[in-house]
């Protein structure tokens, strides 16, 4: 049953990580009732498992609400049961939580503690507001030095939009592009040099996944087999290791506000208004549908 909701998730074209996320949601509520199929289960199964989320393990309401997801996708869209008690299920509400935020100085400060390729993620994220996975999946095509411009493709709630490329970010960005083609020149060399690609594009364009143009600006400094489809292929950098260079240059700047990936964009959105600038120009730069959001 589990490779069905697999087989759904793919077809409705669900990241790997909600893929993995909902899997592992489905399988412990399965456990947590005794491995009984849930065509047997209902309501009370439902509200025990996710109460016992929220009393016994103490997670977060987001966490709560994304195993009640899971749940919701295995009913309706892999066992096609439009039960009565699917609309009635109570979603935790989430607090209201004001985000984390640096000042200028801050920011200067924790950027000098970084350096190399870390120094470069952190910086875009900063001067350009991407959300940390646009800015590690970003294509060599959709960097654009002559205008100034990125391209983020495929960002949150799948959409399109243009974004800043800053002039003091251009000189290395472009060094870390070369760096990026001469190892897709290497990888094709030796019989790889398949980026990956979304959707059906892989299917009609079979020959799109060499060109250099779709390779990474952060590329992986190892090959890896792609848990999908199997296939060997170098990804992209890892988050990982952004999290521990953060940490680390955090420590170095002896900031005591937490900092993640995220609290550069959040950071970024507040000095343009601090700036003067147009919330409606932030709200387009950072890609939000509501400017209440923003």
């Amino acid at each position: 049953m589990l490779e069905q909701v697999r087989r759904r998730l793919r077809a409705k074209h669900y990241s790997l990580r909600t893929e993995q996320a909902y899997v592992g949601w489905i399988r412990r509520f399965i456990l947590a009732n005794g491995k009984r199929h849930p065509r047997q289960l209902g309501a009370a199964e439902v509200e025990t498992f996710l109460s016992a989320l929220a009393n016994e393990h103490a997670v977060a309401a987001g966490t709560q609400n994304q195993a009640l997801a899971a749940l919701l996708f295995l009913y309706r869209e892999v066992l096609g049961d439009e039960l009565p008690w699917l609309e009635n299920l109570t979603r935790a509400k989430r607090p209201q939580r004001l985000p984390v935020v640096l000042s200028v100085e801050e920011t200067r400060t924790l950027l000098a503690c970084m350096d190399g390729r870390a120094w470069l993620v952190a910086s875009l994220l900063y001067g350009t507001g991407m959300r940390l996975m646009e800015c590690l999946r970003l294509r060599v095509k959709d960097v654009d030095f002559t205008r100034g411009e990125i391209t983020v493709r495929d960002g949150k709630g799948g959409k399109d939009r243009r974004t800043v490329l800053p002039r003091s970010l251009a000189e290395p960005l472009q060094r870390e592009v070369e760096r990026a083609l001469l190892l897709h020149r290497r990888d094709v060399a030796q019989g790889h040099g398949h980026a990956w690609l979304p959707h059906a594009l892989e299917r009609k364009y079979p020959n799109a996944n060499r060109e250099p143009g779709w390779q990474y600006v952060f590329p992986s400094h190892h090959l890896a087999v792609d848990p999908r489809s199997g296939v060997q292929r170098r990804h992209h950098f890892g988050e990982a290791v952004l999290s521990r260079a953060l940490k680390t240059a955090r420590t170095r700047a002896q900031l005591l506000k937490p900092v993640t990936a995220h609290t550069f964009r959040h950071s970024f959105a507040t000095h343009l208004i601090e700036a003067g600038y147009d919330i409606r120009t932030v709200q387009e730069l950072l890609g939000h549908k509501d400017v209440a959001t923003t």
